[in-house]
Order: structure tokens, then sequence, then C-alpha cells
């Protein structure tokens, strides 16, 4: 029985881990788990969106390119020529996935930012939204700001 209860604390324990961090992928296969704590380590900014419903909420988390960087995304300058092709898949926990240009991500290609928040006005995201959130500023509707993310991959768009 102890062996058994012993067995059942170490899935929770890793399950509770995994669910704490996010897995990037890049276009070579280059990949990186992110936890909460490195995450809160990480250069950090905040934006405001208003709900569907009319709430504003202030968000705090790390800029999506820099993130998209640590595995190899070019950005800034770097972003041009074949790169304007590339797609940012982003999976959530309940099976939810969005798509954005990796263009799209970056802050000199577009005013806008693309945080993965940890933080909603102030205080960790609830277990209904997080641990982590995409949140897409500029959207007219909040459709690509996923909840629940647990997974980053830049992969090529399909050739035409």
């Amino acid at each position: 029985m102890r062996l058994i209860m012993a067995t059942l604390a170490a899935w929770t324990l890793a399950a509770a881990a995994q669910a704490q961090s996010v897995t990037l992928t890049g276009l070579d296969g280059q990949s990186r788990t992110v936890t909460a704590a490195d995450l809160a380590a990480m250069p950090r900014e905040t934006l405001s969106l208003r709900t569907e419903a009319g709430k504003q909420i202030r968000y705090e988390g790390v800029p999506l390119t820099l993130l998209l960087q640590s595995v190899g995304a070019p950005a800034g300058k770097a972003l041009r020529g074949p790169a304007l092709d590339d797609i940012v898949v982003v999976a959530a926990k309940d099976g939810y996935h969005v798509a954005l240009a990796l263009a799209d991500t970056d802050a000199g290609m577009r005013a806008e930012k693309v945080l993965l928040a940890d933080r909603a006005d102030g205080a960790p995201l609830s277990a209904q939204d997080g641990p982590f959130r995409l949140v897409v500023e500029g959207d007219l509707r909040g459709a690509r700001s996923a909840r629940m993310v647990t997974s980053i991959i830049v992969e090529r768009a399909p050739a035409p």
C-alpha cells in the first residue's frame, strides 16, 4: 500500500510540475521547457485587454518573441525573407490551438504586444486561465489569447 501511495504521490508531483511549464520548439527541433520560475525571472511587460464582457484586465508576462528566440527563431532585423512564412502554433491543455505568423509576434514588425502571461491584475492566473496564457494585443476579439498554454511550436508554413 505504501508503494502505491508513493507512486501516486510521485505522479501527482510530476503532473503538477508539467502543468507549471511550457514546451517551446523551434524549426530545427531545438526545444526548451520554461517553468513558472523561469518566466518570472525573465524581462517582463504588461498590457491591458478588454474582455468581450467589457472588463479591463492587466496582464503581465514575457514577450513571446524572447521565448521564441531561445529556440532559434529569428527576431528584429533577422526576421525577413523565408522566415516571414514561419508560423507559431500555440497549444492549450484543453485541446485549443491558435496560429500566428512569426512576424505577428515581433515588436520590430508590429506595435502591439504578444505576451506569454502568468499574471492578471497583479495575481497569478486562475486555474481556469493558467498557469500560462497567450495574450495578443490589438485583436478585436480575444480568440487568439489562448489560456492554459502547454506548448509553443515554430513551424514552416506549407508551400503553396
